[in-house]
């Protein structure tokens, strides 16, 4: 994994390492299971405070990017998988706005069928 931080940039250091980190995720340079540096490795080794790298990977975390299993690290996730759901709400989402269906029809529609 290669990482770049420019702190010449006017973009936050946090938000260069997540973007960075989920682009190589993204074009498959980082598979799924794929261990990701301990933090603090990652913070050393970029010059970073170990707060700025714990922020990207909490995001990434919450974007489906990586995920920690405690003491075993953090890792990138199924990307195919997530790719998948997240492609189908968008198209399931597309779907319910040309219908004209409000947020919470839809989502009790969603409701419903996994409920089945």
């Amino acid at each position: 994994m290669r990482l770049d931080v420019d702190a010449s940039s006017g973009v936050p250091p946090f938000e260069q390492v997540r973007e960075g980190i989920r682009a190589q995720v993204e074009s498959g340079k980082l598979e799924p299971g794929f261990r990701l540096p301990p933090v603090r490795v990652l913070a050393d080794s970029l010059g970073l405070a170990t707060n700025t790298v714990a922020r990207a990977y909490k995001e990434l975390e919450a974007l489906g990017v990586v995920e920690t299993r405690g003491r075993a690290g953090t890792f990138v996730a199924g990307r195919g998988v997530t790719s998948a759901v997240r492609s189908a709400a968008s198209s399931y989402v597309a779907c319910v706005r040309t219908l004209g269906l409000s947020d919470d029809d839809a989502l009790d529609a969603v409701r419903r069928a996994l409920g089945q």
